[in-house]
């Protein structure tokens, strides 16, 4: 029996998602008040122990990301100060995750120095879903929980799904989650060729498979400004694609995306809830499903100090 108590708090990123895991668990939000001075500085007071607690901070970074990723931060710290036993960080939404690698000369690499910091500030482990590569895991210097929105999205996009069905991934690097959703799917796989002229711009080049007259779904991790994606639907569906669907674990949704999105030839997008759908990008073509059952069980698992894994099975 542990004599420790399982606690959870959420910062401003995405209480709503917060609430739901708190619901799922059957355990009350912690009191806690995140605000800023007038300055715009971060002013977080936690009003409740913690000392020898198991502690989970849910908290996404995604947009605002730099004030996200401080309230994280100031969360991480404040807990350590107040003796809390374990600081697991949940992070639905890795942000800074995309600039991984030096592709450059003189490149950052943001993804390892966010994990620094995370793990400087105090935490003892992340909770974390579909990174943008496998390899930020080995970034930190504690141990990493990644967990895969392939299951939950497959079982959602099953209604969308019949014998003429091909599944496409948007580009070579998307391969393997492409093809593991078409296995489970029990569909054909198609790839499409692009070249990246610049960041958040790619021209569609080529399509390898056969997709003249099926039902598409294209499966990706991400959908920033949805430029990448509605320039592959558009040209899937000039190809003689029929319908295009999309599915992605973390709906960023920036910029001009949703603009995009309704002039698009998709006919639904399927994102998590991993970052909160503000009311003006709750459209007809979004459909959303929560994570909070599988980020619960994770939570729960942990803190029982159970297999984590054999929720892959």
């Amino acid at each position: 029996m542990k004599n420790s108590e399982v606690k959870i708090f959420t910062g401003n990123a995405n209480k709503e998602l917060a609430q739901k895991i708190s619901e799922e668990l059957g355990i009350p939000l912690g009191k806690a008040e995140v605000k800023t001075f007038s300055d715009g500085e971060i002013a977080l007071q936690i009003h409740e122990s913690v000392r020898g607690d198991d502690v989970f901070v849910i908290q996404p970074t995604c947009p605002p990301s730099n004030d996200n990723l401080m309230e994280l931060l100031i969360f991480i710290d404040a807990l350590k100060r107040a003796s809390a036993g374990r600081i697991n960080a949940v992070i639905p939404y890795y942000g800074y995750a995309r600039q991984d690698r030096k592709s450059k000369a003189r490149d950052p690499i943001t993804s390892k120095l966010v994990a620094d910091l995370i793990s400087t500030a105090g935490a003892h482990r992340v909770i974390t879903m579909d990174l943008h590569a496998g390899q930020i895991q080995g970034y930190f210097n504690v141990p990493v929980d990644h967990m895969l929105g392939e299951p939950i999205l497959v079982n959602y996009i099953q209604k969308y799904v019949d014998n003429n069905t091909v599944v496409v991934s948007p580009d070579v690097g998307g391969v393997l989650r492409a093809r593991n959703f078409a296995t489970k799917l029990d569909t054909p796989l198609a790839i499409i060729e692009k070249r990246r002229q610049k960041a958040n711009e790619s021209e569609v080049m080529n399509v390898v498979g056969d997709i003249t007259g099926k039902n598409v779904i294209i499966i990706d991790d991400i959908v920033d400004t949805a430029g990448s994606l509605t320039k592959a639907a558009n040209e899937l569906r000039k190809l003689g694609a029929e319908k295009v669907y999309a599915c992605a674990t973390h709906g960023v949704l920036s910029g001009p995306a949703i603009e995009r999105l309704k002039n698009s030839a998709i006919e639904k997008l399927v994102i998590t809830d991993t970052i909160p759908l503000t009311e003006e990008k709750r459209i007809d073509k979004i459909e959303t499903v929560s994570v909070a059952p599988l980020l619960a069980d994770v939570i729960k698992r942990v803190y029982e100090s159970r297999s984590v894994s054999k929720l892959f099975e």
